[in-house]
């Protein structure tokens, strides 16, 4: 199954989802629909985002000691991937089906794999995590309630810690067009709006055919 019709197969579901004022629903029922076969999943690449391997082999993150959180984490691999460097990797996913395909693919695996809501997270998150990762999850919720979202990932970082946002990216001129919804450097200066300071910001075209604009946001959150 060729990306785009996987891409409009769940765009449908979602349309059915957001037409019922359900922003999140859609993902299980994708999920589960998949019955175990990641070809059905547009993001399901089977191997960690190479955006996240690049800027993670740039900057010397020390791991010792470090607790991460990856938000939406699919079927795990990004999360895996920061656990194989040495990282405290806690990981959650609203779809219970997708979390249970985590922990079949990695038995054994170190990373803490919870079902969760970004909205409803456990309170004890908040302010818990030294290191933030946050990658196309944003661009899969609509403009409603992405600044919400925005302001909830955000309070997941620790004083001093570190958030990377990893999205597909746009002017505000552009049309938003088809989910997945590309973000504008507006959507994320929302992250400045909670507290957040910027360290970088790169706009780049990545290597996929054909090359897509992404825009690649470092934060601190001052202690």
């Amino acid at each position: 199954m060729i990306n785009e019709n996987k891409r409009a197969m769940a765009r449908e579901i979602a349309k059915r989802h957001l037409a019922q004022g359900d922003a999140s629903g859609w993902f299980e029922e994708l999920y589960a629909l998949a019955k175990g076969d990641a070809s059905v999943i547009p993001w399901a690449d089977l191997t960690p985002n190479p955006q996240l391997v690049h800027w993670l082999n740039e900057n010397d993150i020390k791991s010792a000691e470090k607790i991460v959180l990856k938000v939406g984490c699919g079927l795990g691999d990004d999360a895996e991937e920061l656990a194989s460097r040495g990282f405290n990797t806690t990981a959650f996913d609203i779809s219970p089906t997708a979390i249970a395909w985590c922990r079949n693919r990695f038995p054994g695996t170190s990373v803490h794999y919870f079902i969760a809501d970004l909205f409803t997270a456990p309170g004890n998150w908040h302010g818990a995590f030294d290191l933030v990762i946050e990658s196309y999850t944003l661009q899969v919720l609509p403009q409603e309630i992405r600044k919400a979202a925005i302001a909830e990932i955000a309070r997941f970082v620790k004083p001093g810690g570190i958030l990377l946002v990893i999205a597909r990216g746009r002017e505000n001129t552009d049309h938003e067009g088809k989910m997945p919804w590309p973000l504008t450097r507006e959507d994320l200066a929302g992250f400045i709006s909670c507290g957040l300071k910027e360290l970088s910001f790169s706009d780049y075209m990545d290597n996929e055919d054909p090359p897509v604009r992404r825009f690649r946001s470092v934060y601190i959150k001052d202690v």
